[in-house]
């Protein structure tokens, strides 16, 4: 059972992805996994993110898919929907059992988004990856954040983590960022149509002023340092044998 709080927070968060600037983010952050996602293999692709259900897995090549709802999406979600629910931070998954894991803004809504990431490093294999989806504070949408936090409503009430927080994050957890894609450099404006004139400012943001896009999204490899076998050295043992000296006892 959830709190009114958080429901309500929950509920205005879905609100905002239903609008024309959250519709239009979800639609390109969509497009980022429909490329990024066919190239990644394994058995196990488990997706978290309050935005789960907007987004899709389809790209991937992966059998076995699994929507894991964070406790605030699934205070929004319809009564009775197909999801394993859980926290953000405490993932029911076996240690080294997953193949891919998808973020999707879950870090700006955690109370503590390194035990997050900690726990999906924990779920993820050896050499497994993670896409995750994040806000970026430097950009319009930043900007908006810091004049509309005042508000306490989705998704500005949100802390917003810069990328270069994010890499050390990731670092510390032997998380190796492979790609960094950046999008929606338009100003979060309500207006559909405005929207809409504003998309050239795509294309020139990518080119022009790629570190201030309103989202970013990573994708990282979890690596695991190779043992070296080491060799005993049985001729030298068996000459110190040979020479008369003492074997040590235990």
């Amino acid at each position: 059972m959830w709190s009114s709080e958080t429901a309500a927070v929950a509920e205005q968060l879905a609100l905002w992805f239903r609008s024309p600037p959250g519709a239009e983010l979800l639609r390109m952050e969509q497009a980022v996994l429909d490329r990024m996602l066919p190239d990644l293999f394994g058995y196990h692709i488990v997706q978290v993110g309050c935005s789960a259900r907007a987004l899709s897995l389809d790209a991937s090549r992966i059998a076995h898919k699994v929507m894991a709802e964070t406790e605030l999406g699934a205070a929004a979600a319809a009564p009775g929907a197909p999801a394993v629910v859980c926290s953000s931070d405490a993932l029911p998954l076996a240690a080294d059992s997953v193949d891919v894991v998808v973020l999707m803004h879950v870090l700006e809504y955690s109370a503590n988004p390194h035990k997050v990431l900690r726990e999906v490093a924990r779920a993820l294999i050896g050499e497994g990856h993670l896409v995750l989806a994040c806000f970026n504070p430097w950009s319009l949408y930043g900007l908006s954040r810091l004049a509309l936090a005042w508000r306490d409503t989705p998704p500005w009430c949100g802390h917003f983590y810069g990328l270069t927080r994010i890499r050390d994050w990731l670092a510390l957890l032997d998380l190796e960022v492979l790609r960094v894609e950046r999008l929606f450099f338009r100003p979060p404006f309500s207006g559909e149509r405005v929207l809409r004139r504003l998309s050239w400012m795509e294309n020139l943001g990518r080119h022009v002023w790629p570190v201030f896009g309103g989202a970013y999204v990573v994708l990282a490899r979890k690596r695991v340092a190779p043992l070296t076998p080491v060799r005993m050295r049985w001729h030298a043992r068996r000459s110190m044998i040979a020479s008369g000296v003492a074997e040590p006892s235990a």
